[in-house]
Order: structure tokens, then sequence, then C-alpha cells
């Protein structure tokens, strides 16, 4: 009987994108490798859990919830996170920073220092620069201080990122351009905290590691997952928690955390028979479900 597995999420290496699964097992996800999985049949999505601990009630969660918590336990990994404010006493230093995700699409927010770019990389900042790094509540005022005064938000809604992936300016100066008018901006404003420490523009660019150049306009989106259906495309781009997936129809965008909860294993059938939101009036996009390629193995 072929093993099911439950997928932990992606994460971002500095070799490009990684399928993490429960147990410890990943997959690499290098640019032409098919994806190809089918959901357990009689499966139920169940509730990931929070703070590492499993769900105590194993609770059912709806199959378009990006967060695949129950309310109880998406209650318990808010009360625990940055974006909350709840944990003022962090002793570690922050960055804040300025990311772009595309023309008008700029925003401000704030990392751990030790965790590098891997923020930004999971959120598909397509460039971005820091602005300056010291304790945890200064960078949250100067956050808010570039909310308030030059009005960036400190979210951009998934959706209106991966609608601008494919036509996105080429060169990394271009797509540099509106991050190093608003460090500008950001550095010339008084009432900085006193204990952050203010760093010059240095853009860095993710289209690369994205595989964004050339990257052909999404005809749709898979908005759940669901008990016996197929996934199944050859991956030729990545961005945050997205995977741009060819299939027989066009390019198709499987948001990961879909995926989250969901007993999965090796595909034996083809195509895509979840549900799929057409992004584009395209031949091969169908009644909600997209056709998809003659073979693929998870």
């Amino acid at each position: 009987m072929t093993r099911v597995w439950k997928c932990s999420g992606l994460r971002w290496s500095a070799d490009g994108p990684v399928l993490v699964w429960d147990g410890g097992r990943s997959s690499a996800l290098p640019w032409g490798k098919r994806v190809a999985f089918e959901v357990a049949e009689g499966g139920v999505r169940t509730c990931v859990g929070a703070r590492g601990h499993a769900c105590p009630v194993r609770a059912a969660v709806p199959g378009r919830s990006a967060g695949a918590r129950c309310e109880e336990c998406a209650r318990l990994e808010r009360a625990h996170s940055v974006a909350a404010d709840t944990i003022a006493d962090d002793p570690r230093p922050y960055h804040v920073y300025l990311a772009w995700f595309g023309p008008g699409m700029v925003k401000a927010g704030i990392t751990a220092v030790e965790r590098g770019s891997a923020r930004l990389l999971e959120q598909g900042a397509v460039c971005f620069s820091w602005l300056g790094a010291g304790p945890l509540m200064a960078a949250r005022r100067t956050e808010e201080l570039l909310r308030a005064a030059l009005g960036v938000p400190d979210r951009i809604p998934y959706a209106e990122k991966r609608a601008v992936r494919s036509v996105l300016p080429v060169t990394e100066e271009e797509r540099a351009a509106e991050i190093e008018e608003m460090h500008a901006r950001a550095s010339a404003l008084g009432g900085w905290p006193e204990t952050l420490e203010r760093e010059p523009f240095r853009p860095v660019d993710h289209a690369g590691i994205f595989g964004l150049a050339g990257l052909p306009a999404a005809v749709g989106e898979v908005t759940e997952l669901v008990a016996g259906g197929v996934v199944s495309g050859e991956l030729v781009a990545a961005a945050g928690p997205d995977l741009h997936l060819a299939a027989g129809g066009g390019v198709v965008v499987l948001d990961t955390r879909l995926m989250a909860g969901w007993g999965l294993r090796p595909a034996h059938s083809v195509g895509f028979t979840v549900p799929v939101r057409e992004l584009r009036n395209r031949a091969g996009v169908q009644d909600g479900r997209l056709n998809g390629l003659q073979d693929g193995l998870f």
C-alpha cells in the first residue's frame, strides 16, 4: 500500500524552494521537476496544531484555509507571534525592510536579523532593501512611522502579487526603482528611534531564484484540495508559498499552504482534478477544472 505523507510547507534555501514533509523528509524543487500528487481518497483535512504541538482534537479544517488551523490553534499560534505584538520582550535584534512585489506594491515590515532574507523569500518579495536594525520595539515603531508618513502597507494580498509576476520589469534596476525612492524618503523622515541603526540602500533581487524570467501568465489558481483530487504539473517558477505549474492548458498556481493537513501520496492519475479558479479565458480551463499533462510522479 502506498504510504501517505503530510506536507509541513514550502521552505526556501539558498538553492531554491523545498517541500518539507512530516517526519523530516524533504523534496527539492528544481525548475522542470514534475510535481504530481493526489489527496488520499476519503481523507479529511485536519488542523496542523500550534507552536509545534499537534491539535489535541485533530479538528477538521476547511479546504480553502491557508492557515490549516482550527480557531483554538490559530489563536494560540498568533498569541506567540511577533506580528501580533505579543512578544515585546524579545531580546533579538530585528531588521526593518522595504519589499517590492510589483509596480505600486511596496510594503514595510520587520524580521529577526538571524533569519536573514528568509522572510522575504517566504512572502514572495521580488526585491527588497534593509532600512535599519535594532531592538524589536524600535523596529516596530519605525515600521509604524513608515506606514503613517509614507502610506506603505504592512501586507499585500497574495492574489495581487500573483497577478503581476509575469509582467514585471526586465532589469534589476527597474525592479529596484520604487524601493530606492521609498528608501530615500524614509531616510529623510524625522522621528526614527535612536536605538535603530540605519542601513544604506542595498537592493537584493529575487527574480532569478524565483524563476520569473519569461514566466507565462497564469491561467488559473488552485482554490482548494479535495479528497481523491490530483495535482500534476511541471514546475516553471515559485515565489513565496506559490508553485507555478505548467499543465496542458497553461500555468496554474498552487499555494502550497493549501497542502497542509491533508494526507498526500504519489499521483497515479493525470491532470488537475481539484477546484481551479480560472484567471484568463483560455482553452484548457473548463467547468472550474484544468486538464493537465499526460504523466508525472510525485
